[in-house]
């Protein structure tokens, strides 16, 4: 009886220290210790096929301005998705197969490939040839990043800015569980027909300059579950085993007393 009391000590014991493995972020960056680096510019997300766009806008003609500002009703599902039984209905201009929109007055613009700041320019010039000095804003309004795994609130995330980089995602997510393997997050990427797949690693703090470390539209981060994940699943479950055997022996002897 003392042998096997003195295993499930040892076996809890075990469990709680195999908890505090890989819980620091840039574990590389040693106490008390600066880091300062140039920030990398950070690569403007570009229009893609798919994108949802808010468009408006503004000239010296109210009447001009109702015409250019009707969007196509889109519906959108709860993580931004388009075309689902979603619970909000938006209005923008939805970038075809094509890599176009369909614009009030001017027709079929293409616009896949640019930049907000090179769309807006670009259509405005082409809306010199109607109207008076426009003034045109795009902002994307289904710019939205996924992030599943080992976190406390996987889901899929709408990013009103069109800014958000690895950190800022995963703490939307509630942050990794103890088992999140912050040494290899993976994350994926489809932009201009391919998939990119690619691991990084958030002990290191040189990850933060990663060409990677910004998201953009539709990337899907992946926290991959460490090994101890399935030992601790193992574990508990002999853990309850030998709970079940000591009481059961206890109920007997107390018995017996």
């Amino acid at each position: 009886m003392r042998k096997t009391f003195g295993f499930l000590l040892l076996t809890i014991l075990f469990c709680s220290c195999s908890q505090k493995r890989n819980l620091v972020y840039f574990s590389d960056l040693k106490d008390s210790t600066a880091y300062q680096k140039a920030i990398i510019q950070t690569n403007q997300p570009k229009i893609q096929e798919g994108d949802l766009l808010g468009i408006n806008v503004s000239t010296l003609n109210p009447e001009s301005n109702l015409l250019f500002n009707t969007g196509t009703l889109q519906s959108l599902g709860k993580g931004g998705s388009l075309g689902s039984e979603g619970n909000a209905t938006i209005q923008g201009y939805l970038v075809d197969q094509k890599g176009q929109i369909n614009f009030p007055v001017i027709g079929k613009i293409s616009l896949v490939g640019k930049t907000k700041e090179e769309a807006t320019d670009y259509m405005a010039e082409q809306l010199k040839s109607y109207v008076k000095d426009p003034i045109v804003n795009i902002r994307f309004l289904n710019f939205r990043v996924t992030v599943v795994g080992e976190v406390n609130k996987p889901s899929t995330f709408v990013i009103p800015n069109d800014r958000i980089n690895l950190i800022e995602a995963l703490g939307l997510a509630g942050d990794m569980t103890l088992y999140g393997k912050r040494e290899n997050v993976l994350l994926i990427r489809e932009e201009n027909g391919k998939r990119t797949m690619v691991r990084l690693d958030l002990n290191k703090k040189e990850t933060i300059n990663s060409d990677y470390f910004y998201l953009k539209q539709n990337d899907i981060v992946y926290v991959e579950p460490d090994k101890m994940k399935e030992k601790q699943a193992t574990m508990n479950v002999r853990t309850i085993s030998i709970i079940a055997s000591f009481t059961s022996v206890a109920i007997v002897a107390i018995s017996r007393l």
